[in-house]
């Protein structure tokens, strides 16, 4: 348990880590966030087929391949709904461009862009949480540290849109805190409900690695690939790839 609490923590500090890079690199250059982001896709998709999808097959029992998809199905179905009622990164970073207008427009978009990252950040953690549930601590860790890196430039990235709306830092960072705090809590949540109930533990696997793919697919590849580097930000994510498999083999 102490470890789970410990990786929930870490998972959650990456996104407090990346506000305080955003803090100290305000201009940092997209060329370097992409490639950043693009190997964390890189680890997640490898953790996730890896850690939560192979797994998931390996012990779902006769029917286990139709328990895995169903269960991708259900998490990146869950992803999508949540993306209709609250956009996520790709979709509400222009709040930072953003010149003109009413300034109280401008601090609702902000605190939407906030409330959908947080809101996505928790199956994040669930997934993360899930991955200990199985008891394979490697792979688990591997997952956590997929998440933990991409989390690193989310947090670069939420601090701009908050302080061009003139919101203090310190609020700002009190903002982009709390939205890893959601990823202990997912973190948490997603390991005591594989913990109580084994039975659901390949579809819990499934779930969790369906949310993960579509998060790679749908927001942060789209956020790697939009601001002319999509060659350096391909080669990081395969490296990222690459990595993660040499780390399985291996360890």
């Amino acid at each position: 348990m102490r470890i789970v609490l410990l990786t929930a923590l870490g998972v959650g500090g990456a996104t407090v880590f990346g506000t305080l890079l955003g803090f100290a690199f305000q201009k940092i250059s997209h060329k370097f966030s992409d490639i950043v982001l693009g190997f964390a896709a890189g680890v997640m998709l490898s953790a996730a087929i890896l850690g939560l999808v192979v797994p998931s097959i390996e012990s779902g029992g006769s029917h286990s391949v139709l328990v895995t998809v169903a269960g991708v199905a259900c998490g990146a179905v869950c992803l999508n709904l949540m993306d209709k009622l609250v956009p996520h990164l790709h979709r509400l970073v222009g709040v930072e461009q953003e010149q003109h207008g009413e300034n109280a427009a401008k601090m609702n978009k902000v605190l939407l862009f906030v409330l959908a990252i947080a809101i996505h950040n928790l199956p994040e953690g669930i997934a993360a949480g899930v991955g200990f549930g199985s008891g394979d601590t490697a792979q688990a860790l591997t997952i956590a540290g997929g998440i933990a890196l991409q989390n690193i430039p989310e947090g670069m990235v939420i601090i701009a849109p908050m302080l061009a709306a003139g919101i203090s830092r310190k609020r700002t960072f009190l903002a982009a805190a709390s939205t890893g705090f959601i990823e202990v809590v997912g973190t948490l949540l997603g390991y005591f409900a594989v913990t109580v109930s084994a039975a659901i533990l390949p579809f819990a696997l499934a779930f969790a690695g369906g949310t993960m793919l579509y998060v790679i697919s749908d927001e942060m590849i789209p956020e790697t690939h939009s601001h002319g580097n999509e060659r350096g930000a391909t080669y990081a994510l395969l490296a990222g790839f690459c990595l993660m498999l040499i780390m399985d083999f291996y360890i």
